[in-house]
């Protein structure tokens, strides 16, 4: 699926205007529900944030702000509990976040086990549960992530691209955006993954299962488009994903392998060539012919590169808008 454009908020942001959120185009919104950064608490806005976005029709998610004391399994654990209660008799089209930033950077290894453990509770319960940290300093440097691919990344990067390597459902991209509805800055998003599909349909976040079954839509040569361009994930978690959202798995993935061989009779048709020239990069080459980007990773994936670097003259295949 293409970038989709987000915000995430909390009572930092006051009284916010959903209706003119929504006419301003945004798709999707991760609301702060509370934390264990100043002692446990419910954030002041959570309950007028959910209901006005709710009213407005825009699908949400949502985050919880741990302390630095949770560095522990134990703690983790605890600050799941809490975030559940706050979560009670809510449904959320979107995952709900542990937010990593207080801890020390010293406590990797008691982050880890601390992520871990309000991850698995949270699934326990019926959420479908993520990790928030940045891409550098949070899930590098603070986080092992080789312990934490199983769970959905939303990754901060205040760039012009995000340089994180792993798979991840949402970037945070800026701080500073502006947004009619909101009095001053608010954090900006994209998102890259049909959550409220795969939330509905597997029955997570208060949902009963199958909830968004009369939204299937999409063709196996639109999902097979999706899945080369990144927006599924790889491996099992693709696999999970399209199981997940009510898609044919099997057929998906033997049209992405038809398409990739060059075997399909509509490959000509989808994809175009286009010859580098200097100065060019992934980045602006997708910002250029697909329109954002954001989807270098799609030109990476469809042309083997195993890095982002190109050289003049070189052929690269580019998928048709």
């Amino acid at each position: 699926m293409a970038e989709i454009k987000g915000i995430d908020v909390s009572h930092w942001q006051g009284t916010i205007d959903w209706d003119k959120v929504k006419a301003a185009g945004i798709k999707f919104a991760i609301i702060k529900a509370g934390g264990s950064d100043a002692g446990f608490y419910t954030d002041s806005k959570w309950e007028a944030n959910y209901t006005g976005a709710k009213a407005a029709g825009i699908p949400i998610g949502a985050y919880y702000f741990v302390g630095r004391d949770c560095v522990t399994a134990a703690a983790g654990k605890a600050d799941a509990e809490r975030f559940i209660k706050i979560l009670k008799g809510k449904q959320l089209e979107y995952p709900v976040y542990m937010d990593n930033e207080a801890q020390p950077a010293s406590a990797k290894a008691g982050i880890t086990e601390s992520a871990i453990a309000f991850c698995e509770t949270m699934e326990a319960a019926g959420y479908f549960v993520g990790i928030y940290g940045s891409a550098v300093s949070g899930f590098q440097e603070r986080m092992d992530d080789s312990k934490l691919k199983a769970y959905s990344h939303w990754v901060a990067q205040y760039a012009e691209k995000c340089t994180y390597a792993g798979e991840y459902g949402i970037w945070q991209y800026s701080s500073t955006g502006r947004v009619d509805g909101i009095k001053g800055n608010v954090d900006m998003d994209y998102g890259y993954i049909d959550y409220p599909s795969i939330i509905k349909n597997g029955g997570f976040n208060g949902w009963s299962k199958g909830s968004a079954a009369a939204t299937y839509t999409k063709s196996v040569d639109e999902l097979a488009t999706e899945v080369i361009r990144g927006d599924w994930g790889n491996g099992e978690t693709r696999k999970q994903r399209l199981t997940a959202a009510g898609y044919d798995y099997a057929a998906v993935q033997a049209k992405v392998n038809e398409i990739l061989s060059g075997k399909s009779a509509s490959t000509t048709a989808a994809y175009e060539t286009y010859t580098v020239v200097k100065g060019d990069t992934l980045w602006g080459i997708a910002s250029k012919k697909l329109g954002s980007g954001v989807r270098y990773k799609e030109i990476k994936t469809l042309n083997g590169l195993s890095s982002d670097t190109i050289y003049a003259g070189q052929k690269l295949k580019i998928s048709k808008k």
